[in-house]
């Protein structure tokens, strides 16, 4: 017998063991799937070793069902990865791994059920004995059937599982048990290729017409094999013409592989600069030797933005492919990999993939199977590329990584930063973590030696950072009691920009038209009904949207307070902004580019295209618009509220302002002409405002650092968010207030301080209720704390508790 450890795609806090006659597993090797037996359901596991030797503990050990894959889907190395992150971040280890695999390949039992005729009758009966009949067993009665869905959320309550299994067993219903198949799959083409017919037949013309352009194509493609796709564009007739043709014998035929493409419209690349600047010479001095000895080295990479990053990182992948290993970059958000996307292209070809949410199921697992297959040796993508099943490493960059988007908010909650450190620590590889305003932890990582810093502190052709502006809004001469959206210096600067045939960026973190509907008569904003969040105004389609779960009303609305119709819009966001400079400026062509927009890969390309060949003169966004572009004739940046971060209940928000405003001014001036910013701001006095202004990274850290150690605050503590929610607030509670308790009686001993239990600032989503617990204190204090919660510490059914460790906010 084999004895195959598995990690079942399964909220189970460790793997299990099957076992497999010999015989049958010779070739097994981990990271393939496996569907086997977990209770009275059939799932999908990930084998993560095999052994000859039967497990120490006395239990039976089933015998797995089938083995899905003739091929690992991840190499082996990956598997003490993926032990790690489980174990750290103390979240199931088959769920990390179906959390790093491409959607779609999840096989698991379903259940539905057929109702028989007798058995309607009876259970008709024992719902009229009910006060309140559910409303599936009407659905059960008519139309006679409970598809999977249903009996999965039936399944969960441990008392309607036990009626539904007495009613199978008495014959009244029947529970059918099938697998689902894989939701996405490789996908082949047919193709056609000649054949030897030794004495040929007598050919019709179209026969004749066939075998000739199938030489023209196999000729033009450098292949004998043609796709029947291609045959049929070139000769509408060839599709009769090649069924008789292989009757005939004259024709071979086979299915071949075929790759979907993610990349669409290829995004612009810049040339490869016949020289690079002395800075940029510098660091590659310090990086190539680190690839050439094969070792973890760790590299914080701060550069000025405009200072060159991106031709270090494509130096570097070209040092590190030459000496034949691979490469794998991380960006924060697709649409920066889209940036990244036309240079890596343009320098390293087909060797190039994409991992990343935005791409389909199908040309996810095409990537995917790609970099398996070792056909690709570059794998851009977001958070999630840093489980690509790559192998041997040699360079890992994570691009701006200071990022909040690195870290996963749902499910696996993972930091992707420090998941590619820890994945280039095993690897032996180069970690390089670039960034113009580096994070406050990786900063202190480079004081105290853990990483090695590398500076650029001019931009290319030492071009001048741009003259920034502050506008004190409460200086600004009000409208209403309101101050107007745009200052007259931000007018001016804006009309100025326009006549010396220039452009601008306007940014504004803020999507939509408006923050929310208030009610003129009753003062009451229309919130979500299933979140505590005032909806926010989308102008361009009339609706109210919750940007948390999704939830949209029409803009034409009543009061939920007093009915009434009389709603104002409070607040704006880019839509309105838009409108706004429509108004200021009538003949300016003026695009948005935002979440709202970039969701289409094609708009979103379309815009930037459009900036790039000067056919924009405004362009108004959100965060999107501050990372990775550049845009040579952009000479005026206008920040239209600069402290909208500075209110959130967060450690984090001055590091963060000042974070996206460097960003944001970076786009100013990258071109030959020098480039200017306008910040319009409540509070000009603030430290993360002036450092800002005057781009002054060092004196920004010197203010957060001294601030945190002085609160035992990241990087001084580990923290760990323990978030409780449910439907029933009280329980909730209840759950939050016991765990904190508990771990009180420990905490002490571990020198661990535990907060709360709080509510959550957004104290309802998505139809739950929130509170949370924080624990602050050593990291293996607040780890054994962690572990007393998996041992120990049970949750009531209707209430979840999730472990964040490392948050990244704690709304």
């Amino acid at each position: 017998m084999l004895y195959l450890e598995t990690a079942v795609a399964r909220p189970l806090p460790h793997p299990l063991t099957y076992r497999l006659p010999a015989a049958e597993g010779r070739d097994l090797r981990p990271g393939v799937r496996l569907l086997v037996p977990l209770g009275r359901e059939q799932v999908t596991g990930y084998l993560l070793a095999v052994s000859e030797t039967p497990p120490a503990a006395d239990f039976s050990v089933r015998e797995i069902i089938e083995v899905i894959d003739p091929e690992p889907l991840f190499p082996a190395a990956m598997v003490p990865f993926f032990r790690w992150l489980a174990a750290y971040y103390h979240h199931p280890i088959g769920e990390v791994i179906e959390t790093a695999l491409p959607g779609g390949l999840n096989r698991r039992s379903r259940r539905s059920i057929t109702v028989h005729d007798q058995g309607a009758r009876h259970i008709e009966a024992h719902a009229q004995g009910l006060r309140k009949p559910p409303a599936w067993m009407a659905r059960l009665q008519s139309p006679g059937r409970l598809e999977s869905a249903t009996v999965r959320s039936l399944w969960r309550a441990g008392s309607r599982r036990a009626l539904l299994r007495e009613w199978h067993e008495k014959g009244w219903i029947t529970i059918e048990e099938t697998v689902n198949r894989d939701a996405v799959r490789e996908k082949t083409e047919l193709c056609y290729a000649p054949a030897d017919p030794g004495d040929p037949p007598h050919l019709k013309p179209s026969e004749q017409k066939t075998l000739a352009i199938l030489g023209e194509l196999g000729a033009e493609q450098g292949s004998e094999w043609v796709s029947r796709r291609d045959l049929n564009k070139r000769y509408r007739g060839a599709g009769a013409a090649a069924r008789t043709l292989l009757a005939k014998g004259l024709l071979r035929a086979r299915q071949r592989r075929v790759y979907r493409d993610p990349f669409g419209q290829r995004p612009p690349c810049y040339p490869e600069p016949e020289t690079l600047t002395p800075e940029q010479t510098t660091v590659l001095a310090a990086l190539k030797p680190a690839l050439d000895r094969r070792s973890f080295a760790p590299f914080l990479l701060h550069g000025v933005t405009g200072s060159g990053k991106t031709e270090v990182y494509l130096q570097a992948t070209a040092h590190c492919l030459a000496s034949g290993r691979n490469v794998l970059l991380l960006v924060p958000e697709i649409a920066l990999a889209t940036q990244l996307e036309g240079n890596f292209l343009a320098r390293f070809g087909d060797a190039v993939a994409l991992l990343h949410s935005g791409l389909s199921q199908g040309e996810r697992l095409d990537q995917w199977l790609r970099v398996c297959r070792g056909q690709a040796r570059v794998v851009i993508g977001a958070r999630s590329a840093v489980f690509a099943p790559l192998t041997d490493i040699g360079l890992i960059i994570v691009d701006e990584e200071h990022e909040g988007s690195y870290k996963q908010d749902n499910g696996f909650l993972y930091q992707g930063r420090d998941a590619a450190v820890l994945r280039g620590r095993q690897q032996e590889a180069v970690v390089i973590l670039g960034s113009a305003t580096p994070s406050v932890v990786s900063r202190r990582h480079a004081e105290t030696g853990k990483y090695t810093l590398l500076t650029m502190k001019s931009r290319v052709a030492d071009r001048p950072l741009p003259e920034v502006t502050v506008i004190d809004l409460k200086k600004v001469p009000t409208v209403s009691g309101r101050p107007p959206l745009f200052s007259p210096q931000l007018v001016a600067a804006v009309r100025q920009t326009l006549e010396a045939g220039n452009q601008s960026l306007i940014f504004l973190n803020r999507r939509g038209y408006a923050n929310m509907m208030v009610c003129r008569d009753c003062g009451s904003a229309v919130q979500c009904r299933h979140c505590n969040i005032s909806l926010t105004l989308h102008q361009h389609n009339g609706r109210l949207v919750c940007h948390y779960c999704g939830f949209a009303l029409p803009a034409k609305t009543v009061c939920a307070t007093c009915r009434s119709t009389d709603l104002m819009a409070v607040g704006s966001g880019t839509e309105k902004v838009e409108e706004e400079l429509v108004r200021h400026f009538p003949r300016a062509r003026i695009a948005r580019l935002d979440r709202d927009i970039s969701a289409n890969r094609a708009a979103y390309m379309k815009i930037l295209h459009a900036v790039r060949n000067r056919e924009i003169d405004i362009l108004v966004g959100t965060q999107m618009i501050t990372k990775g572009h550049h845009f040579p004739h952009v000479t005026l940046v206008g920040v239209v509220w600069a402290d909208a971060g500075l209110g959130m209940p967060d450690y984090k928000a001055g590091e963060r302002t000042f974070q996206i405003l460097t960003q944001v001014f970076g786009r100013a001036g990258r071109g030959e002409k020098e480039g200017r910013v306008v910040v319009q701001t409540h509070f000009p006095e603030h430290y993360s405002i002036l450092t800002a202004r005057g781009h002054d990274y060092d004196r920004l850290y010197e203010e957060e650092i001294t601030l945190r150690r002085r609160l035992a605050y990241p990087p001084f503590s580990r923290l760990v968010n323990l978030r409780f929610e449910g439907k029933e607030e009280e329980r909730v509670r209840a759950a939050a207030r016991e765990t904190a308790d508990r771990l009180r009686v420990r905490a002490g001993k571990e020198k661990v301080a535990v907060l709360g239990p709080a509510p959550a600032p957004l104290v309802r989503l998505r139809g739950l209720y929130r509170w949370q617990v924080l624990l602050k204190g050593p990291h293996a204090g607040v780890q054994r704390l962690c572990l007393l919660l998996e041992n120990g510490v049970g949750m009531p059914a209707t209430v979840k508790m999730t472990v964040d460790v490392d948050p990244d906010s704690m709304l």
